[in-house]
């Protein structure tokens, strides 16, 4: 009786295999009625893996499930949503041209003369929900044009549409800018407050500061331990996360320079419906040097990307690298000239997730003779150069060079991709977003690889929504603002507090 009264979730000694790897081992969880629990993990550590048993998508291969102190076997998900649970998942499952409240009501459609959709009635019903929990959403908007934070909203008003009192969220702060995940946690805590209870998978330690009761730490499969968030430092986290000490702030030398080695001059690019996203903008990248720029998403980010690789035409403007002009030409002459490409969306533009590891790594070199030779693949030495990449870039499953892409977790994933664009030394490192979806761990190891590489001579431009990431790892950081450079400085010459202002649109104050 105390285990129903205290706990909505337990899970008991949870084992899962995926033929001989042991993805969940002996794994427990229990998660307090009302509150928000975190479920904290480097990539691959099995925290989805736990939370899709949960919800029925996968089936363990052995240990207990209560929900509210009842023994349940969860075979699928409809006996999860019949348990009142809900998962938000890392990548959302919305019907891009159907309206919010067509989302919201599929598979739960409503009726009038038994056989008319009643949309005015579930529209009523959306907007109730919006209004009880501050999740504030355009009920007719199409889904293709809203904004991801918006999407997400959407997500989690379609869990409490069917009435859900458990609620997991998978990496909900990813794709959310700084003020998405303060009003994420504002909608949370609305949330518990009305009874429900959260459990929210994810890496990110300010975050479970910032959000959560309690967080359950699960490393290589294996329970760790359960504690009380307020009473450890994001430091103790991080070490039971990974199993080391780890530096939280990345270690570099002040570098030194050398000549320009890629530029922007006065560039404008439109978007699909002609709007000017980037207006006359400029910058420049020298030898041995991390450019890092910071602005809230949608200020003309990924249209600049996009023209760089050549992915879209440019409007007006040159873009050049040792002298070279790009803009324009095609995404092979940006690659052929020393460009290489981290995208911010792994699954539309870094990965094909149904071709295997080994072959997603060489993707932009599968025809040099190294790995190919009379149009036949060398698969000895693909394979080799996987397993390598593997290796130094620490991919999980250890084992993985011929497994899908897909079957990868989403950190991982972006381990293949940075594994690939580092391999060749390129001139020049469009990173964009480079750390998405990474623990703490893997982080501090793909900064240390930027490191090495602007050491030994190459060029960085790093786009990110991460200002802690901007403020780390720049030499020099610019601040984009409604598609332009507002403002420019070295590392060091201005805090957060400045940095943001000018990000939101705001002017310099008192040589801030």
């Amino acid at each position: 009786m105390q285990s129903q009264q205290a706990y909505a979730v337990e899970m008991q000694s949870i084992y899962k295999y995926f033929d001989d790897f042991c993805a969940l081992n002996a794994v427990n969880l229990k998660v307090k009625k009302g509150s928000i629990h975190a479920l904290l993990g480097e990539n691959g550590a099995g925290k989805t893996t736990l939370m899709n048993v949960l919800y029925g998508l996968y089936k363990a291969d052995s240990g207990r499930i209560l929900i509210n102190g009842e023994q349940v076997e969860m075979k699928n998900p409809n006996v999860a949503i019949e348990h009142k649970i809900g998962m938000v998942h890392q990548h959302f499952k919305l019907v891009e041209n159907f309206t919010v409240v067509q989302n919201i009501m599929l598979g739960k459609e409503v009726s009038k003369a038994g056989f008319v959709l009643d949309i005015s009635r579930a529209r009523k019903q959306v907007v109730e929900l919006s209004k009880t929990y501050g999740l504030t959403v355009d009920p007719d908007a199409k889904i293709e044009d809203i904004s991801v934070g918006m999407q997400q909203r959407v997500e989690i008003l379609k869990a409490l549409y069917r009435g859900v009192e458990i609620l997991i969220l998978d990496e909900p702060t990813a794709v959310l800018t700084p003020q998405e995940i303060n009003e994420l946690v504002n909608i949370m805590r609305n949330l518990t407050e009305g009874g429900k209870t959260i459990i929210i998978i994810t890496h990110k330690l300010k975050e479970i500061k910032k959000s959560s009761e309690y967080c359950t730490i699960i490393r290589r499969g294996k329970y760790i331990d359960t504690v009380d968030v307020k009473n450890v430092t994001e430091q103790q986290l991080a070490s039971m996360m990974v199993g080391r000490e780890v530096n939280l702030v990345v270690a570099k030398t002040k570098t030194n320079p050398g000549d320009v080695v890629f530029r922007i001059d006065n560039l404008t690019v439109e978007d699909s419906r002609k709007i000017e996203r980037v207006k006359e903008l400029s910058l420049s990248v020298r030898k041995g040097e991390i450019v890092g720029i910071a602005g809230i998403d949608g200020n003309g980010q990924k249209e600049l990307v996009e023209a760089i690789t050549c992915l879209t035409k440019v409007k007006a403007g040159r873009i050049s690298i040792n002298g070279v002009d790009l803009q324009n030409t095609s995404p092979h002459n940006v690659i052929k000239n020393g460009i290489t490409t981290i995208h911010e969306d792994r699954h539309k533009r870094g990965l094909v997730l149904d071709f295997p590891v080994k072959y997603n790594l060489i993707l932009e070199n599968y025809n040099r003779p190294r790995f190919a030779g009379h149009a036949i693949l060398h698969e000895q030495a693909i394979h080799k150069f996987a397993q390598d990449s593997i290796s130094r870039y620490d991919i999980r499953p250890e084992n993985c060079a011929s497994e899908l892409a897909r079957a990868l977790s989403g950190g991982n994933q972006q381990k293949v991709i940075i594994a690939r664009e580092l391999s060749d030394n390129p001139e020049l490192l469009l990173a964009f977003q480079p750390t998405r979806g990474l623990d703490v761990g893997a982080i501090e190891f793909i900064h240390s690889a930027l490191i090495k590489h602007r050491d030994s001579g190459h060029s960085i431009l790093l786009i990110s929504f991460e200002l802690d990431e901007i403020m780390n790892v720049s030499d020099r950081i610019c601040v984009l603002y409604d598609g332009r450079i507002v403002a420019e400085f070295q590392q060091g010459e201005v805090d957060e507090n400045g940095i943001g202002l000018l990000m939101a649109g705001g002017e310099r104050k008192n040589g801030i």
